[in-house]
């Protein structure tokens, strides 16, 4: 069937113009079949695409070197070289008193009745520090005191009869035996005086043994009795005292550490808790080495401080030398469970992981003791970020 759409006039004249009928489901079902084809096509091409990219990758396929160099990352290298800096040797160990003297009962002991000093205080050579009750002691002193006044009464009267019997034995009136009688009386009223001298003296000396005195000058560390306390000569230490107050420190190391030290050395001691340094000075070297762990003690003289303390722990940093070594900023060394290392870059310009040995902390950076030349180029930054094997440029830096 045919359908007059409408009449055109041109030039005076009428045109008719006929159209057939259009499916426009069918039409609109083409159209979607050929979206459906293009997006199929592209899916297409982009999976071959990327599949052909890993391909590559897992084949060892690269691009060329000028797109692969100018995709590689960026890192900034320095070459440290070699230099001169002074050796340290790195200790731990205890803070203990040079010379520390225990201070106990030296009498037959007592009661004691006043305690003037306590830890921490200092103290002078025959200074009291416990005072022991005396009571019965002085009283024997007294009498031990009459008793020479007696035994010298008794000489005195011996001496007049000798010398009246000397007086009147030129008479007759006396015999030679009575004047040897009567001196042999006076010698024994002398000598008796004298024993009573020497027993008041001994009295005494008992008594001044009684109290606890500083046998030298010192730093009083620990006080271990009370008021009302009894002691005896059994008794343990009633004080520690270091003697001028001088302390030490007892660095724990090895073989070959204290092969390489001697007496005279110097040392920095930084006690635990604290960034206080002190000077030292190593005035002991151990002549034995402990069959357990292999080490030995190096002694290191400390003048009195109020930051040390006897028995605390501390780090000792030894001066051993000079040594030639390259150094690094902290930057550049890293470390894992396997160690510290650095990320060097090698002929090929990849990226290279080299185990090192670090030594003392100066401050130009890390000593490095074993592991580089000094020749290599280390990545100063950034080490992190970077696979060991990876390709990549270099900007070469300075150090100061």
């Amino acid at each position: 069937m045919n359908y007059e759409a409408g009449v055109i006039a041109e030039k005076g004249e009428t045109i008719s113009v006929d159209f057939e009928p259009v499916d426009q489901a069918a039409e609109e079902k083409r159209r979607s079949d050929r979206r459906k084809i293009i997006i199929i096509a592209v899916l297409i091409v982009l999976g071959l695409a990327i599949a052909a990219f890993f391909a590559m990758r897992g084949n060892g396929t690269t691009t060329p070197a000028g797109d692969e160099n100018a995709q590689a990352p960026t890192v900034t290298v320095v070459t440290p070289g070699r230099t001169t800096v002074e050796g340290q040797i790195t200790a731990t160990g205890t803070l203990a008193a040079r010379r520390e003297m225990p201070v106990g009962v030296v009498g037959e002991g007592g009661r004691v009745v006043s305690v003037p000093v306590d830890a921490g205080d200092w103290v002078r050579q025959g200074q009291v520090l416990a005072s022991i009750d005396q009571s019965v002691q002085s009283q024997q002193v007294q009498s031990a005191a009459a008793n020479i006044q007696v035994a010298q009464a008794d000489a005195n009267l011996a001496q007049a009869n000798l010398d009246r019997a000397l007086q009147l034995v030129e008479r007759g009136f006396v015999s030679t035996a009575d004047v040897d009688r009567l001196t042999a009386t006076r010698d024994a009223a002398v000598a008796r005086v004298r024993v009573a001298q020497a027993q008041l003296r001994e009295l005494r000396a008992r008594n001044a043994r009684l109290n606890i005195v500083a046998p030298a000058s010192g730093y009083v560390l620990e006080r271990n009795v009370e008021r009302g306390q009894t002691v005896s000569a059994g008794s343990p230490a009633l004080f520690r005292i270091a003697r001028g107050g001088e302390m030490e420190m007892l660095a724990r190391l090895n073989e070959d550490s204290l092969a390489s030290i001697s007496v005279g050395t110097t040392a920095q001691i930084r006690p635990v808790g604290t960034d206080r340094l002190f000077s030292g000075q190593v005035w002991q070297v151990s002549p034995t080495i402990d069959q357990q762990d292999r080490q030995g003690t190096a002694r290191i003289a400390l003048p009195y401080a109020p930051g040390l303390r006897p028995g605390g722990f501390a780090t000792a940093t030894i001066s051993s030398g000079t040594v030639v070594a390259p150094i690094l900023p902290e930057s550049a060394v890293l470390s894992d469970r396997d160690g510290s290392y650095v990320l060097i870059v090698n002929g090929e310009d990849k990226a290279e992981r080299r185990a090192v040995t670090t030594g003392t902390v100066t401050s130009k950076g890390i000593v490095i003791d074993e592991g580089l030349t000094g020749s290599e180029r280390v990545v100063l930054r950034a080490g992190g970020f970077l696979t060991e094997g990876e390709t990549v440029r270099t900007q070469l830096a300075k150090l100061d």
